[in-house]
């Protein structure tokens, strides 16, 4: 198996942060270029969007997108060649686009496993990731966090 492009999506989370251990070392180890993406939310669509009329939206989301890029400038290990980019949108929407445009080989990204319900309310990047990609996607658990067992009928 050759593996050229390495993506790993990442919300700077603890979560993100223990897939990014797995990224990296699949890099390093297929000689594999390592795309590290991260996706600002569009503040427009934002639940308190309408509330922000107070708030330099443009202002905003350049504060967020600075952010991110020095975020990730932080994590680029050495060793790897790596590229940086920021998207402003939906998460899973990002992440399927980015691979498909980039070529990319494998996403490696976090989940954070949460239970039926909440996954219900709230969705769930990593699924949508899965299911929609033109590649494989690992899922990493971070090892600490609480498994929930689904109830059952849940699917």
């Amino acid at each position: 198996m050759t593996l050229e492009r390495v993506l790993f999506p990442t919300d700077f989370s603890d979560t993100a942060e223990h897939a990014f251990e797995y990224a990296r070392d699949l890099a390093r180890r297929f000689d594999a270029g390592l795309h590290m993406l991260h996706v600002v939310p569009d503040p427009k669509s934002q639940h308190w969007g309408g509330d922000a009329a107070g708030i330099a939206i443009p202002n905003l989301l350049e504060t967020w997108t600075a952010d991110a890029e020095r975020r990730l400038g932080e994590l680029a290990p050495n060793g790897v060649r790596t590229e940086r980019a920021i998207r402003v949108g939906h998460p899973f929407v990002e992440i399927v686009r980015y691979a498909g445009s980039h070529a990319i080989g494998l996403i490696v990204m976090g989940t954070h496993g949460r239970g039926p319900v909440k996954h219900m309310l709230l969705g769930n990047v990593a699924e949508k990731v899965v299911r929609k990609a033109p590649c494989p996607v690992l899922t990493v658990r971070k090892p600490d966090h609480a498994f929930e067992m689904p109830t059952e009928g849940a699917t």
